[in-house]
Order: C-alpha cells, then sequence, then structure tokens
C-alpha cells in the first residue's frame, strides 16, 4: 500500500506531451498529493490516520473527475495489470482499429519514460504521458492535471494505461467509468488470488495474448474461476491484440458501454 510502500517519498510526477520539444519536453506538473510524516512511524494508528488521509483526498478529487467526465459524456477507462500484459499493444490496435468510430484521448502511466506515448502518438490519437518518478500507481490529482491537458471533446473515449502494478492501483479511484484489467497467458493463472483487490475493484477481465496458449502453462479456465471467488460480478473477454483473435468483442463491449 501507498502508506507503507514508500512510493510518495521523493516522489517526481511529469506530465508530458510528446513531440511538442522533444530536446525540452513540458512539464505541466512536478508535485505528488501524498503527504508523509517526518521520519518513520511505525504505529498502526499514524499510518492508518495517514492511508485515510491520502485516501479521502483522492476520493474527492475522483468524484470530481467522474463529474466531468459524465458531464461530458467521456467513457473513462482504467487500464490495469502487471508489467507487460500487453495493455500498450491493446491500445494500439484499438485506436488503429476503432479511430473513424470514436475519439479517443489517451493518458499513458509510467515512472520514466515517453515510449509508450510515444506509440499512441504514431496513431495520431492524442495523448500524455505520467512519468511517476518513484511513483507505483495514478492517482487522481495526476488524471486531473492530464485531462486537462488534453481537453476531450464531449463522446469521447478517454483510455488510462496504469502503471503496471497490481497491488496500489487498485486502492485508487481515478474517477473513471469503468476498471479494466488485463491478464496475459504469459503470466500465473494464479494472479486473481495472489492479487486479489485488483480483480476485486475491476468490472471486466482481459485475458491477452491468447495466440501463446499452446506454449504456455496457463488454465484459462482456472484463472476464470479464480477471479470469479474474488469478484463473482467480473466479466471476461478472451483476446490476443497481436492476431485480432477476441478483437471483436472487445470493441462490441466499448460500444455497448458507450451507447448504454
Amino acid at each position: 500500500m501507498c502508506t507503507t510502500c514508500g512510493c510518495g517519498e521523493d516522489a517526481e510526477v511529469t506530465i508530458l506531451k510528446p513531440h511538442v520539444n522533444t530536446d525540452k519536453p513540458v512539464i505541466v506538473s512536478t508535485d505528488h498529493h501524498h503527504h508523509h510524516s517526518e521520519g518513520h512511524h511505525h504505529h498502526d494508528e499514524k499510518v492508518l490516520h495517514v492511508e485515510q488521509d491520502i485516501l479521502q483526498q483522492n476520493n474527492l478529487l475522483a468524484e470530481r473527475n467522474r463529474g466531468y467526465f459524465e458531464a461530458k459524456n467521456i467513457l473513462a477507462i482504467n487500464l490495469v495489470s502487471s508489467p507487460g500484459s500487453g495493455k500498450t499493444s491493446l491500445l494500439e490496435a484499438t485506436l488503429k482499429r476503432k479511430n473513424k468510430e470514436f475519439t479517443f484521448y489517451v493518458i499513458e502511466g509510467d515512472q520514466q519514460t515517453m515510449n509508450d506515448a510515444d506509440r499512441i502518438d504514431a496513431t495520431g490519437v492524442p495523448v500524455v504521458q505520467i512519468n511517476t518518478g518513484h511513483g507505483c500507481h495514478l492517482d487522481s490529482n495526476m488524471i486531473n492535471k492530464a485531462v486537462k491537458e488534453l481537453n476531450p471533446e464531449e463522446n469521447a473515449v478517454l483510455f488510462i494505461e496504469n502503471v503496471g502494478n497490481l497491488v496500489c492501483p487498485a486502492m485508487f479511484d481515478l474517477g473513471e467509468t469503468l476498471r479494466v484489467v488485463v491478464i496475459s497467458v504469459t503470466e500465473g493463472d494464479d494472479k486473481p488470488i495472489k492479487y486479489p483487490d485488483m480483480f476485486h475493484s475491476a468490472q471486466y477481465c482481459i485475458i491477452n495474448k491468447t495466440d501463446l496458449l499452446p506454449y504456455v502453462d496457463f488454465d484459462v479456465d482456472k484463472a476464470k474461476e479464480y477471479a470469479l471467488k474474488v469478484n463473482h460480478h467480473l466479466q471476461f473477454i478472451e483476446l490476443s491484440a497481436k492476431t485480432d483473435e477476441g478483437m471483436d468483442k472487445w470493441f462490441a463491449l466499448l460500444e455497448s458501454v458507450k451507447k448504454g
């Protein structure tokens, strides 16, 4: 959890816009909203108070973000997963295939680099990169600042690719419409019970890289069974962002939620 992992200590949050000036990127924000006491406290009561303070502040701003999205009829999707699940590849395939049907915007979250933002920028979709420094997740304050930079149109779809981490991002409401957790078949099928908070907080689970199933020891049915023990409302989509297999089910979900 953020109050004990130290992600707020010496964290530098930088929001960058690709290709504005590659030598001197535009730094929109370099603050982090976590508040840590001087020194380290090991008393449970003090840790609890800090945690409640952080989450309360985050949730208040998340509600403001949510109100903004609802007022402009923006579908905001928080994509969460462990590193390497294929979130960016899924985004690239989605943006390229559906850019004539939807108006897309993307917020990329990573500790460092512009790599993912550059990949999204190559599709022609407006994108900002949030570099969290030592931070292990995005929060509602970062999203609020990034959205102001993007200034999305009404009726748009906003993808938020969170920092690759199955722990801390589960704690932080960003004001999103949907939370979609992505798991790849190259990971263990027991991920849902090892990291239950993330799967409990999501509405949909994408099982990605299904083209690799013949080559890995991953039981799709077992992964679903574990996930449903954590969250019996969770819905699943099996796909391969690389081969396009199953992508139509993902697109159908986007269309259904956007219309609904």
